[in-house]
């Protein structure tokens, strides 16, 4: 039980770029320390529990306590404190990366937003990050309601996103794969249910998906696409969704995920259910039980019929 979490998608413990190597270097530099530390403590305080009192070392009271109490603390924990401080160094990464992702915090969903300052090939998702493996990306953090933290533990330490305020934060995946993040600030009923998924890819997959995010959504061209879409306008869905280019639904800022190509992300509701066209459904049919408290109110009286529809259409079904 204690080694469970030394590995896996969402531990320190298995650092899969460079910061997180770094980090996970200060850890357990950090962890040794403190371990002789107190190794030595208990050791002088098994010394005076059991030896015999006529055959102790006598220490004077005061020199034990300038020792002890003052010299051993001030050089260990100063040196510890330089280590950490030029350690973290290595952690700012390039100033100039070569890619720029935005990302806000929303109570209790990620907003990604690609190339924000190039509005002509920027796009936006919500709650997963792909980027290229190998290369330093920075993290423009955002919040839009409380302050919350983003991290994602095999890549990079924790970063505050605050209202009013941008934080950046350089990532690194050295190989390719899949890695949790959560939100690591109290940020309200549904904290525990705010994860993120940060996909590293090879390059020529990477561009590949980024050309196939940039494309609007195709129009439906089937009836079940096209009922889905009359179902999704009759319940003003659109007032807090997006659907880029779909059959005319303008692209503006909205309040809810925007849910263009949905149906290329791993998960949905804040990491919370894998993306399926069950979960979907589910999804939209009882929100408030997935995720009670949410902005985004259930839709119990909706048919199987018309479930069925909605989905087909935000999948992209032909």
């Amino acid at each position: 039980m204690l080694l469970t979490g030394c590995g896996g998608v969402q531990s320190s413990l298995a650092p899969k770029g460079p910061a997180a190597a770094e980090i996970a270097h200060i850890s357990w530099i950090m962890f040794v320390g403190a371990a002789l530390i107190l190794l030595l403590v208990m050791v002088l305080a098994l010394y005076a529990m059991y030896r015999a009192p006529d055959k102790r070392v006598p220490v004077a009271a005061n020199k034990l306590i300038v020792a002890g109490g003052v010299a051993f603390p001030a050089i260990t924990l100063t040196a510890l404190l330089v280590y950490g401080v030029w350690s973290m160094g290595a952690l700012r990464g390039d100033p100039q990366p070569e890619l720029t992702i935005d990302v806000t915090g929303n109570q209790w969903w990620w907003e990604v937003q690609y190339q924000r300052d190039v509005p002509s090939a920027g796009f936006t998702t919500a709650n997963e990050i792909r980027i290229p493996v190998g290369v330093q990306v920075q993290l423009r953090l955002h919040s839009n309601d409380v302050i919350h933290s983003f991290w994602v533990p095999n890549l990079a330490g924790k970063m505050d996103a605050m209202p009013g305020r941008v934080n950046s934060l350089v990532i690194q995946a050295d190989n390719e794969g899949v890695f949790r993040g959560q939100c690591a600030e109290f940020c309200g009923a549904q904290h525990a249910r705010m994860a993120f998924f940060v996909i590293a890819q090879p390059r020529d997959e990477f561009d590949a998906w980024m050309a196939q995010q940039r494309a609007p959504a195709a129009a439906p061209t089937s009836e079940l696409g096209r009922r889905g879409l009359e179902i999704f306008r009759n319940n003003r869905c659109m007032e807090c969704h997006a659907v880029r280019g779909a059959d005319g639904i303008a692209v503006k800022t909205r309040p809810g995920p925007d849910l263009t190509h949905i149906a290329s992300r791993t998960h949905i509701a804040g990491g919370t259910l894998k993306n399926s066209r069950d979960n979907l459904k589910r999804l939209i049919a009882d929100s408030q039980g997935v995720k009670p408290g949410s902005h985004m109110p259930s839709f119990p009286d909706l048919s199987a019929d018309e479930l069925e529809a909605l989905a087909a259409y935000l999948e992209g079904s032909p």
